[in-house]
């Protein structure tokens, strides 16, 4: 199995993610090119044909490759043991079809990804990185005795779901990641439901089917659920303090919502606050500080630029008023201005509420990244959360989940057998439904510059 993991990871680093299956083609071997090689000398010695492989490596297919010692080849079965079975007659139709497997602990898990997997825009490439970050996790996983099985099916935006769904492969998986598309979830979730297979929705989507199949597992919360984690913490942590409110005067800003939520449970539980504005004066913008009290500065906005004056107007606050107690409560895109406000956290002890959370100083997290790079020959892209990382995090959970308890499996917080790198997992029923994520973190910068991740 774990040469074909490592198959199926290099078969990703050429991004072979075409039109159809990306990974229902059959592979036999990886080839590692030798001085003497020819592309004529290696065909022939696998007995099959230059077309063959020249499509299973569109890097060899370039007009000025030159076949040189070390290259990596993927080596693809005849084609003649991957002819497509005849479709069957109508008698044969009539037929039972076999029952799936049942999922059991300590067996091969049978994963599915019905994704975007391709280069043409930017959400193939993001379902390209998580994939891979998926495939990394099986390869992790085989070192510790858990067998995997990988399936992957390209799935863009017009795509015919249930042409992708009536390859067989699809209904013997254990669970399936997928899809990326709200129109595309009630299709993949009814298959699902049908054939008894975990059909896990990593990213966010519109719908609410998690309310009404039983089957599906979504990873994705709401702003609305995601908002009242934070007010919920807020409230639990600092009840004792006094808040300050300060309006940032930014009219594109969504932060409203949670501010206006919060000022609700303020009043409904006693803890008092007050309310300034970013381009009030020095003497009245201390005014909104109680001296006497730990102060919690609320923003609402979560942009960068508000964010730097009211660290330039907590200075002056500080420069006359050096005893006054300050924290600060922030918002998810806070953790993308780290690198530049770090310190300023620090010293003014931030809270930041998130459902994930990347610190690429953790040496897992650090090894994970060198062992990507090392893989594909690239970085991980820019972005929070981290695609690759998000696509292990949940493989691990859910495969390892699997492995243990088979097919009563369901991933709440008991049967928790995984420590995330960035994502954690900890899904609750939904009434007459399937399985939510209710995972929240309080990243904390404590003023002592340590850090802690706080989760509930």
């Amino acid at each position: 199995m774990k040469r074909y993991v490592r198959l199926f990871l290099c078969l990703c680093a050429m991004m072979i993610a075409t039109a159809a299956v990306g990974q229902t083609a059959k592979y036999q071997d990886l080839y590692k090119v030798k001085k003497k090689d020819t592309i004529y000398g290696i065909a022939k010695k696998y007995n099959i044909s230059i077309d063959e492989l020249l499509r299973a490596n569109p890097v060899m297919q370039k007009p000025d490759y030159t076949l040189k010692k070390g290259d990596q080849l993927i080596i693809p079965a005849p084609e003649e043991q991957q002819a497509v079975k005849p479709a069957p007659t109508v008698a044969a139709s009539a037929a039972k079809t076999p029952a799936k497997a049942k999922t059991e602990a300590g067996g091969t898990v049978r994963i599915g990804v019905m994704l975007p997997l391709h280069n043409a825009d930017g959400d193939g490439q993001r379902m390209i990185e998580f994939y891979r970050g998926v495939l990394m996790a099986c390869d992790s996983l085989k070192a510790q005795g858990i067998s995997t099985s990988v399936h992957a099916w390209d799935v863009p935006i017009d795509a015919n779901v249930q042409t992708t769904l009536a390859d067989d492969n699809a209904k013997n998986c254990d669970l399936i990641f997928g899809p990326l598309y709200t129109k595309q979830v009630k299709q993949m979730g009814d298959f699902c439901r049908r054939n008894d297979i975990k059909l896990v929705i990593p990213f966010s989507i519109s719908g609410n089917d998690v309310a009404t199949n039983d089957h599906i597992y979504q990873v994705y919360q709401t702003p609305q659920q995601q908002t009242d984690a934070a007010v919920n913490a807020f409230v639990e942590r600092f009840k004792g303090a006094h808040v300050v409110i300060v309006d940032c005067n930014d009219t594109t800003s969504n932060k409203g919502i949670f501010t206006s939520a919060l000022r609700k449970r303020l009043e409904a539980v006693g803890i008092g606050y007050s309310i300034t504005n970013l381009k009030s004066s020095e003497a009245m913008f201390a005014k909104a500080f109680i001296p006497t009290k730990q102060n919690v500065v609320v923003l609402n906005t979560g942009r960068s630029p508000e964010l730097n004056v009211t660290f330039a107007k907590l200075n002056g606050l500080r420069a006359t008023n050096p005893k006054v107690r300050i924290s600060m409560f922030g918002y998810t895109e806070w953790l993308m201005y780290t690198k530049v406000y770090l310190d300023y956290y620090h010293v003014y002890d931030a809270y930041i509420p998130t459902s994930f959370y990347y610190n690429p100083l953790a040496s897992k997290t650090a090894n994970l990244e060198r062992s990507y790079r090392r893989w594909f020959k690239s970085d991980m892209r820019q972005a929070l959360p981290r695609f690759a990382i998000t696509g292990y995090d949940q493989a691990q959970f859910f495969i390892r989940g699997l492995h243990k308890y088979g097919s009563k499996f369901v991933g709440t917080k008991q049967q928790s057998t995984y420590v995330p790198l960035q994502t954690p997992l900890k899904f609750h029923y939904v009434q007459g439904g399937g399985m939510q994520n209710g995972a929240f973190l309080l990243v904390h910068y404590k003023t002592n510059h340590t850090m802690e991740s706080i989760t509930y």
